[in-house]
């Protein structure tokens, strides 16, 4: 049994020794006036901490902190982008016809489910959470376009060296494939953006303590809030140092000592970096008996040339099961790629030496 794999369970066995919130599920926030929704720009403060349902007051553990406790997926989101289309400008909702399109447009994606059992096949519509349509453009707030920030020249460099499944390159060893490809972790804040897929995210506390236990590559995040001092700089961690603060009712989190490697986006192709310089600082913040507004900055000078900011409303969705997220270092996909990848290169040298030897042969 490893010393992470103990210290999780101690965690966890003390948050539930501490005893779980319970509460029931209620209507998520409402979303912005349709027609206003459209003029909003990155100007304007998203709708996040100020905006608290009516008559509801911030529940606290038995030791007195503000109680997180819960299961938090985002799989609702899945179907807005990370960073805004151009199109959007500085716009942070769609229109009232762009929103009907979104909602259209995930609609009959999630339609592929019943479609493919129609069909007696497991499919896309089997694999693939199509998300809620909601009015934002996109999940990045900052810079102002919603778009990740330029790389500097050293940026540029790590990204350039970065590879993946994703990336169209030749497969030979395992350092052709990036961390989430070889079943270690997908980093952080990759790790807490949505994807397609095993989107379970629930919250566990215990004095000085909080735990965001992730579905996706069965990861657990154990955060101190009791003021230790972070690691010596010279250590660093897949998923970073996360150290914790409470501001009010809002959980702060700041990491640092991140290793450098895995991708800072679960997008295509996965080159944005981080790296020994990376800070990222999360907040949050509950606004409801069932929301919560996170909000993330990553800070590096070194790759970026500017700080950029995500914000996410989270639901609460008690009824949600995490799964067994069944991949593991060392699995076949792996050596299957690069076998394949050999085998495919072997089969084209073979077949143009055999045409220089006919060419030479008919020239004799």
């Amino acid at each position: 049994m490893s010393v992470r794999y103990t210290i999780l369970m101690s965690a966890c066995a003390a948050a539930l020794a501490a005893g779980c919130s319970e509460q029931t599920a209620e209507a998520p926030a409402a979303e912005p006036a349709a027609d206003t929704a459209a003029a909003e720009t990155a100007d304007a403060p998203v709708q996040t901490a100020e905006a608290f349902e009516d008559g509801w007051t911030q529940p606290m553990t038995e030791w007195g902190e503000p109680d997180l406790r819960g299961m938090w997926p985002i799989g609702h989101l899945t179907g807005t982008p990370l960073q805004r289309p151009a199109e959007y400008g500085d716009r942070l909702y769609l229109t009232d016809e762009e929103f009907a399109e979104k909602e259209a447009g995930l609609e009959a994606r999630a339609a592929r489910y019943d479609q493919e059992d129609s069909e007696d096949k497991i499919g896309m519509g089997h694999w693939a959470e199509a998300g809620e349509a909601n009015r934002r453009t996109s999940l990045t707030v900052y810079p102002p376009d919603g778009r990740i920030p330029a790389l500097t020249e050293h940026g540029q460099e790590i990204s350039d060296a970065m590879r993946s499944s994703w990336h169209d390159i030749q497969w030979d060893w395992t350092d052709d494939f990036d961390s989430w490809d070889r079943c270690i972790t997908r980093g952080l804040p990759a790790s807490m953006f949505p994807f397609m897929y095993n989107n379970g995210i629930e919250i566990f506390q215990a004095p000085g303590v909080v735990v965001l236990n992730m579905e996706m590559v069965h990861e657990a995040r154990i955060i101190p809030t009791d003021g230790r001092p972070t690691l010596p700089a010279a250590i660093s961690q897949w998923i970073g140092e996360s150290r914790g603060h409470w501001e009010g009712n809002t959980l702060v989190v700041e990491t640092t000592n991140l290793t450098p490697g895995p991708p800072a986006t679960n997008e295509r192709p996965g080159r944005h970096p981080v790296g020994e310089n990376t800070t990222i600082v999360e907040r949050f913040t509950m606004t409801g008996p069932d929301t919560i507004d996170y909000e993330m900055t990553l800070t590096d000078p070194t790759l970026y040339t500017d700080r950029w900011t995500v914000e996410m409303p989270w639901q609460r969705d008690e009824s949600y099961g995490i799964f067994e997220y069944a991949c593991h270092e060392g699995n076949e996909q792996i050596r299957n790629y690069i076998t394949a990848d050999r085998a495919a290169r072997a089969a084209a040298e073979n077949g143009a030496d055999s045409g220089a030897d006919s060419g030479a042969d008919s020239g004799g």
